[in-house]
C-alpha cells in the first residue's frame, strides 16, 4: 500500500501530500499523514477535473505552483527568504550531511515549504517546511523540519542512482530517444527545481522502497565519501527485489490541441520492455496532453494515458 500510494503522490505533485502543510505537533504527525495519503485517490480526482490554471508544458516552470493558505504565509516568507534560506541549508548540512540550492519558497497554512536541490552527489530534490507564525509576522527558523521519510526517500534514490551510474546514463539515452523519435517531450529544469521532490528529472522519477535504502542512506551519513563502488556492492548483495524501485517515464505531447498518442505510447511502452541495460526496478509509463495545471504541477487529466500498472514492466 505504501508503495502504490506513494507513486501516486509523487504522480501528480507534493501538493496534495503537504495538505496545507498544517504545522502538527510530532505526535499527531503520522495521523495526518495517513488519514492524506488515504485520500489521495479522492484528491487525484478533484486535480485531474480542476481546469484551470492549465499551461502548456513548454511554458511552465513552476510559477504559479500553490499550496493551502499559503498567501499571506508565502509574502511574509519572501520578506525573511535570506534567513529562511540560511536555515533551510544548516537544517540539511546538519540532519542530511548534504549542502543544498534552494529553489523556491512556496507558502502554506503555518508555514512555509522551501524547495531544493541537493549540490553534486548524491542528488535529488526535496523540501523542507519553516513554521510562521502568522500573527506575528515571523519565521521560525530554529524549528525547521521536514516530513517523515520524505528526504530519506530523495536521499536514497540519488544513492540508488549513483550506484548504478551506467545503467542511468543508458536510461537517460533511451529518454534521448524517445524524444527525438516521438512528438513527446518533458518538463522544464525550472519547473523540477522548482516544484519537485525525490530523484527526478524532466522526463522521469524513482521512487525505491526496501530497507537496503536506509542501509544506503546510514553508509552515506557516516562518509559522504563513499564509493559508487561500494554502494552498488550493498545492493547487489541485497538482491532486493525489482518492484522495490519505481521507474516512471512521464511525458507531454509536444504539439498544442492534442490528445495524447495511443500509438506512440504504445511504441514507448514496447521499446522499454524490450531494452536491455536500464536501471534494476520496475517500470511505469504516463503521456500526458500538452497541458499542465500550474497550481498542482500535474498533467493528470482524464485522457491522460496511463495503462500499465505497476510492476508490469520488470528489470533485473
Amino acid at each position: 500500500m505504501r508503495k502504490n500510494n506513494k507513486v501516486l503522490a509523487i504522480s501528480i505533485g507534493i501538493t496534495v501530500m503537504l495538505g496545507g502543510c498544517n504545522m502538527e505537533t510530532d505526535n499527531t504527525k503520522g495521523t495526518q499523514a495517513k488519514t492524506e495519503t488515504e485520500e489521495q485517490p479522492v484528491q487525484d480526482q478533484e486535480i485531474a477535473m480542476n481546469t484551470e490554471n492549465l499551461v502548456s508544458i513548454q511554458d511552465y516552470n513552476g510559477e504559479g505552483y500553490a499550496l493551502k493558505n499559503g498567501v499571506e504565509t508565502d509574502k511574509i516568507a519572501e520578506t525573511n527568504r535570506e534567513d529562511i534560506e540560511v536555515a533551510v541549508k544548516k537544517f540539511f548540512s546538519d540532519k542530511y550531511k548534504t549542502e543544498v540550492i534552494v529553489h523556491n519558497l512556496v507558502g502554506a497554512a503555518d508555514g512555509v515549504s522551501v524547495f531544493v536541490e541537493s549540490v553534486g552527489e548524491p542528488h535529488f530534490h526535496a523540501f523542507a517546511i519553516v513554521p510562521i507564525d502568522v500573527k506575528g509576522k515571523t519565521v521560525k527558523t530554529d524549528s525547521v523540519w521536514s516530513q517523515e521519510g520524505q528526504v530519506e526517500d530523495a536521499l536514497s534514490g540519488g544513492l540508488y542512482a549513483m550506484a548504478y551510474e551506467k545503467e542511468m546514463s543508458n536510461l537517460d539515452s533511451f529518454v534521448n530517444q524517445v524524444i527525438t523519435n516521438y512528438p513527446v517531450i518533458g518538463k522544464n529544469i525550472e519547473a523540477v527545481n522548482n516544484t519537485d521532490s525525490g530523484y527526478s528529472t524532466p522526463y522521469y522519477y524513482i521512487s525505491v522502497f526496501d530497507d537496503v535504502f536506509n542501509e544506503l542512506n546510514n553508509l552515506y551519513l557516516k562518509n559522504q565519501n563513499i564509493s559508487k563502488e561500494e554502494l552498488r556492492k550493498t545492493l547487489d548483495e541485497s538482491k532486493f527485489n525489482p518492484d522495490a524501485v519505481n521507474v516512471t517515464l512521464n511525458f507531454f505531447m509536444k504539439e498544442a490541441n492534442t490528445d495524447p498518442d495511443e500509438e506512440a505510447y504504445d511504441e514507448i511502452y514496447n521499446k522499454i520492455k524490450t531494452t536491455d541495460g536500464l536501471p534494476r526496478g520496475s517500470y511505469a509509463l504516463i503521456l500526458n496532453d500538452n497541458l499542465i495545471n500550474s497550481k498542482y504541477g500535474s498533467g493528470s487529466k482524464p485522457n491522460t494515458l496511463n495503462k500499465n500498472v505497476l510492476n508490469q514492466i520488470m528489470k533485473e
